[in-house]
């Protein structure tokens, strides 16, 4: 694998401050944060496809609100059936028998309404697919441009990543990495490059000192390194979609 399974390092972290501006709406029975740009346009929107800790996850809706005042509109699905994780788990959690009713056959079902609404109801032409964690594997899956599914990729401390998923990759995909990281390690990291480098597509991987795997969602804000590096990954991904999202071939 490109990236090994979940560990507990998916689960801890910092609860971030702020209010949520977006809105919760359901598509069908899927539970799902809205936040608009702006100018409320809708022809480019991103996917947040989260950790485990879910969509109802104030770190998460901040980030889904910074994409949303760049010019996207965000919609960011729950993929887990009010299943989530709570951040810093309780003791004896396993998330291995937590992630057996969390697999494709069951999270894929979700993306496949959450994109059918989002091109067939609310106007997208183009979907930029951002995943933390967990969800950096449904980018991978459902990177595919000119299928109807997403067309413009980033991911942040991926999980769960097989080679064939990301072999099996069509379009731009920018990734973040984080120096500490038990699930995308030093080898994985390495492994991805040299498939990345035998495919015809844009990537770009940034490695980000001092910070651990889930420093783009949930790190510490109070050590200036940490913070520094969440703030740098968010522009990696806002600028890899300005280019390839809305400024397309």
């Amino acid at each position: 694998m490109t990236s090994l399974p979940p560990a507990r390092c998916c689960t801890v972290g910092n609860l971030h401050e702020g209010e949520a501006r977006g809105e919760m709406r359901n598509i069908g029975k899927v539970s799902t944060y809205f936040s608009y740009p702006p100018n409320k346009l809708t022809e480019h929107a991103i996917l947040i496809l989260t950790d485990v800790v879910g969509h109802n996850f104030l770190n998460a809706q901040l980030l889904a609100d910074q994409f949303a005042k760049r010019g996207y509109l965000v919609v960011m699905p729950d993929l887990f059936d009010g299943d989530t994780v709570p951040l810093n788990r309780p003791e004896g959690f396993q998330i291995m028998d937590w992630l057996k009713d969390h697999l494709p056959e069951h999270v894929e079902p979700i993306i496949d309404s959450v994109i059918h609404e989002m091109r067939q109801n609310l106007g997208v032409k183009r979907i930029g697919g951002v995943g933390y964690c967990f969800g950096g594997r449904y980018v991978c899956r459902y990177l595919k441009p000119g299928t109807g599914n997403i067309d413009v990729g980033y991911t942040a401390h991926p999980t769960m990543v097989s080679p064939a998923e990301l072999g099996g990759v069509e379009g731009p995909l920018s990734i973040t990495a984080a120096v500490q990281d038990f699930v995308f390690t030093t080898e994985k990291r390495h492994e991805s490059e040299v498939i990345l480098d035998n495919m015809d597509i844009p990537y770009q991987i940034n490695l980000f000192s001092d910070v651990s795997h889930g420093f783009a969602v949930r790190c510490d804000l109070s050590k200036r390194r940490h913070k520094i590096a969440k703030e740098a990954a968010f522009e990696q991904a806002v600028q890899w979609f300005d280019a390839y999202l809305k400024d397309s071939d």
